[in-house]
């Protein structure tokens, strides 16, 4: 597949230093190391590295055309170069163009927060398929489309690779596409140019703030309500206090969901545990009307569970069908169940950090269990803060916490240990320190008691341990049910 220049540049504001815009370009890259000839390359002066040095490598292999941000002295005169003011920006513009803006040929719904994004995710898509649509997903989990996951590397992935991905749903006959917006998405400008049909706000607290990420929390909030600026229909959490912030300069259509004054509301919340599976109850009226099973435990499951039903409402979907879904809904690493065959729980979460933690230990506290045994670690090359705030948030809600390893990167496990021991040493919390955390599961499930619930935090859906720069196969099924053989053993 060929494109001409002048069509993948037809919503992009550019210079033509040299060349033609009638030069055909067979595919995009961002990478030098994937360029082949008659490629465009698009020279991006990221974080870490500038693309304008490979410059005289992709010439060297072949590519057609350079886009630029800085002023550059080609002697090639064959090559056409362009140079623009946002080299992410235009790239995500040239690659929906290249795709033919295959976002446009599904109803399109992108869903902002702190928490709650694949969960929603996740329900929205099971209420589309119930209905008889097919539906792909973007997001932490990875690229869902029918039923095939990929793994992705960020959770928005860079623009072209989002593109690619649309328009594999659209080869596949996606009618709906939903996908998780991370406010560094929109930073870094991997959905600039695209107009959602919907997108969903879930709720907002201090994330994703330090080196490589955002400089502070207004930054942080201002990047979420951007995406209020990208759709027609905006749908929001009204019982967040950052609610007024993240709609103050929409241009889109607001409904609300919340516990009062809302276009959705909820009432008589109730937490369910029937033999062991956890979910909650709650009746709303407004938008959709009836009591509401959500099939995962936790008050802000009653959020996440009224956001999606706000959704299938909107879409005009059958109420009969989104009741349904929801109380089926299976989210894998978000309060996800695991089989024991015995009389202790054990629970996956992805919480991985404070304010999640403390979320996930007061929804289990809801149900009563005979004690909370909590095993996590930290990220390596991350904000130290959210080390100590983990450790606080277990030593005064869980009765044991015990301390291992959650992708150390490039640092050493035992100093991150070292920093969420500051965090329980201002509780009076109990803990064990165990690195390996397949050991770590290992004596949670030896020593459990009766009634007890053990969390395992911050890996969820992960099937590896990144150390030293290297990703290690790890699930944490595989290691909840190694530990189940040891004690059958």
């Amino acid at each position: 597949m060929a494109v001409t220049l002048k069509k993948l540049l037809e919503k992009t504001e550019y210079e033509l230093v040299q060349g033609t815009l009638e030069t055909e370009v067979v595919d995009i890259a961002y990478d030098s190391r994937k360029i082949k000839p008659g490629m465009l390359f698009a020279a991006i002066d990221g974080t870490v590295v500038d693309g304008h040095k490979f410059i005289p490598d992709v010439i060297e292999k072949g590519a057609s055309v350079l886009v630029v941000e800085k002023d550059v002295e080609i002697k090639d005169r064959d090559i056409t170069v362009v140079k623009v003011k946002n080299g992410r920006a235009a790239l995500s513009r040239m690659s929906a163009a290249f795709f033919d803006y295959p976002a446009e040929k599904m109803i399109s719904i992108g869903i902002t927060g702190t928490k709650g994004k694949s969960t929603v995710t996740y329900m929205i898509r099971d209420i589309i398929e119930k209905s008889g649509k097919t539906c792909g997903i973007v997001g932490t989990i990875g690229v869902a489309i029918n039923g095939k996951i990929t793994p992705t590397e960020h959770t928005t992935p860079e623009s072209y690779d989002l593109q690619k991905y649309f328009s594999d749903m659209v080869e596949a006959g996606c009618d709906y596409m939903v996908m998780e917006v991370s406010s560094q998405g929109i930073k870094m400008d991997r959905v600039a140019g695209m107009s959602f049909d919907y997108g969903v706000f879930t709720n907002l607290s201090p994330d994703h703030i330090g080196p490589n990420e955002h400089k502070d929390f207004d930054e942080y909030l201002n990047c979420k309500s951007r995406l209020f600026q990208m759709c027609r229909t905006g749908i929001v959490n009204a019982d967040d206090e950052h609610k007024d912030e993240i709609v103050k300069n929409a241009t889109c259509e607001i409904k609300t969901f919340g516990t009062k004054d809302a276009d959705m509301t909820a009432s008589k919340i109730e937490h369910v545990n029937e033999l062991g599976n956890l979910s909650m109850k709650f009746h709303a009226e407004g938008l959709l009307e009836g009591d509401i099973i959500v099939g995962l435990p936790g008050r802000f499951n009653i959020y996440n569970g009224m956001c999606a039903a706000c959704v299938g409402a909107l879409l005009g979907l059958p109420r009969d069908i989104i009741l349904h879904a929801l109380e089926h809904v299976e989210v894998r690493g978000r309060v996800e169940n695991v089989p024991t065959g015995r009389n202790f729980s054990v629970l996956i979460d992805f919480a991985h950090n404070g304010v999640s933690t403390e979320s996930v230990l007061k929804t289990l506290r809801g149900y009563n269990p005979g004690r909370i045994v909590a095993i996590f670690g930290c990220g390596g090359n991350r904000s130290k803060l959210r080390r100590y705030e983990m450790g606080e948030a277990v030593g005064n809600l869980a009765e044991l916490a015990i301390v291992t390893s959650d992708n150390p990167r490039t640092e050493d496990v035992n100093d991150i240990i070292e920093d969420i021991r500051v965090g329980l040493a201002k509780t009076k919390g109990k803990y064990v320190v165990i690195p390996d955390r397949q050991e770590a599961v290992n004596y949670a499930v030896q020593n459990a008691k009766e009634g007890d619930m053990i969390i395992l935090l911050g890996k969820g859906h992960e099937e590896y341990q990144e150390i030293n720069g290297v990703k290690h196969h790890y699930s944490e099924r595989e290691a909840v049910a190694n530990a189940l053989a040891g004690l059958e053993r």
